[in-house]
């Protein structure tokens, strides 16, 4: 400060725009500029509301659940595939026949083929459960209705993989 003899040891920032930018001052004219000093000087209301809002996330952007970067990325619009190469790896799939019967349905709610590993299984749902969650959909209807589709075909299919193979194939054959 013009005529302060003490030594600028405290910092002070400069503007709002230059925070690493720092005026030098003593103990007592550094507390006289930081009881003046505003940060929000000459900002709106809104202004003010969305630098709050900016601080909630460390100034980092974010998105509603289940929105960008855990969509599928077959049906996103941010990949382009007009050559088909993407879609030749879905059609080099075996068929699901060779599972049985009764799971069929279920694979094909999960979209997965036979045979299935348990750690394929549980990818797959937590996946398609995130995906289709009520909260990641606004509370839809149609979404929880799904969900509930979801969690059936995760535990049939859950009962069936999680089985140790004898048990899979049928009871033993009596000894006779």
């Amino acid at each position: 400060m013009p005529g302060c003899t003490a030594l600028g040891e405290y910092r002070a920032p400069r503007s709002r725009r230059a925070l690493r930018e720092w005026f030098w001052f003593c103990l007592e004219h550094v507390r006289a500029y930081n009881a003046t000093w505003d940060y929000y000087r000459g900002m709106s209301p809104g202004q003010i509301e969305a630098e709050i809002r900016a601080d909630v996330s460390w100034q980092r952007p974010t998105w509603p659940l289940g929105r960008l970067g855990s969509g599928d990325w077959r049906h996103s619009a941010w990949v382009e595939d007009p050559l088909g190469a993407l879609s030749a790896a879905a059609a080099a799939r075996p068929p699901t026949d060779a599972a049985p019967a009764e799971l069929r349905p279920h694979l094909a709610t999960l979209e997965l083929t036979w045979p299935l590993t348990l750690e394929t299984l549980k990818m797959r749902y937590k996946e398609l459960a995130k995906r289709h969650h009520p909260d990641a959909n606004g509370g839809d209807r149609n979404a929880e209705e799904r969900l509930k589709t979801i969690n059936l075909a995760y535990a049939t299919l859950r009962n069936r993989v999680g089985r140790s193979a004898p048990e899979r194939n049928g009871p033993a054959a009596a000894p006779g």
